[in-house]
């Protein structure tokens, strides 16, 4: 299965909640990936241009894209940016594909 990484930052509202209440959203994120048939590889907090990265692994494109959007629909999270992950597998196959390729640079005869 495919993995994906993503990056979030929360709202400022949301950093005020769990302030208040502070609460292990591992477990939630958990939730809505299983939900698809996937699983939560890792959760972190950071430092820098993003509050938390995940790791998923989910069945497909569409499967990750359902829970990013149901994430990014709860108000919660004021940025969020998520990453298709290829294998060194994958990427060699790739350029062993782009072998075959005859590309053009724009504007060149």
């Amino acid at each position: 299965m495919p993995l994906y990484l993503t990056r979030f930052s929360y709202t400022p509202e949301t950093w005020a909640r769990m302030i208040r209440n502070p609460e292990d959203r591992r477990k939630a994120a958990q939730a809505y990936i299983e939900s698809v048939g996937g699983s939560l590889h890792g959760f972190w907090y950071a430092f820098g241009a993003y509050d938390g990265h995940t790791l998923w692994e989910a069945p497909d494109d569409v499967s990750m894209a359902s829970v990013a959007l149901a994430i990014g629909s709860g108000g919660a999270i004021k940025a969020m940016e998520t990453t298709v992950l290829l294998t060194v597998e994958d990427t060699i196959e790739a350029l062993t594909r782009a072998q075959g390729i005859s590309y053009r640079a724009p504007a060149t005869a």
